[in-house]
């Protein structure tokens, strides 16, 4: 799965979470999860069993404590397939 692919479905993963629509719209690598896209800190937890469902993975605690970009997702899973 290409950087590219797994970017569009971390969005696609955090968009019923996002509280800020037009920021998702307009999401890139750098867009902050809980800053820009206003997702609960609560509900980053979903969206880390998301990913672990999505992509058949496992996020140890420490890896999703690094999780506070899009991009940090996307290197986060594309680490964990390869």
């Amino acid at each position: 799965m290409s950087r590219e692919e797994i970017f569009d479905k971390v969005v696609e993963i955090v968009s019923p979470f996002a509280k800020d629509k037009e920021a998702l719209e307009n999401a890139t690598m750098d867009t902050n999860i809980l800053e820009d896209l206003k997702v609960n800190s609560a509900r980053l937890v979903d969206v880390i069993l998301e990913f672990e469902d999505e992509f058949d993975i496992e996020v140890e605690d420490e890896d999703a404590d690094a999780v506070n970009t899009i991009g940090d997702a996307v290197d986060l899973i594309a680490a964990k397939t390869s």
